[in-house]
């Protein structure tokens, strides 16, 4: 696989299960909204959070280049396996066309390294 690493830090806000979407969460090159019976996750640019946001701030996005088929299997636990023996905590999102890995910046050296050690291509920014 090969990923490109976004220059933006991004951060992961929870906010109630019956909260609006705010118009802050959808904006820049990545944005998610996933709405369970227990929560309002948002994963979203860090500089837009407003202050008080019951947020984890500091990470990095690594895209995995796409389209991917959904016929493909393991492209998740090809990424994420590495990184799991590298002790780097992260936190996954895909999309129809592409999957996309968060990991904490003070972790993304580490990260990079592990995943061009399992063969991937990391791209910097």
């Amino acid at each position: 696989m090969q990923l490109t690493v976004h220059v933006e830090r991004y951060a992961i806000v929870r906010l109630d299960p019956d909260a609006e979407v705010p118009a802050w969460a959808t904006t820049g090159p990545v944005s998610s909204v996933t709405r369970t019976e227990s929560e309002l996750s948002i994963v979203c640019r860090e500089d837009v959070v407003p202050d008080g946001s019951r947020a984890e701030r500091g990470w990095r996005v690594l895209e995995v280049a796409g389209p991917l088929a959904f016929t493909l299997t393991g492209v998740l636990a090809s990424l994420t396996t590495p990184l799991a023996a590298a002790g780097v905590t992260l936190f996954a999102l895909s999309t129809f066309e592409t999957d996309y890995l968060l990991v904490r910046e003070h972790d993304l050296e580490r990260a990079s390294a592990a995943l061009r050690e399992a063969g991937h291509g990391v791209a910097a920014p």
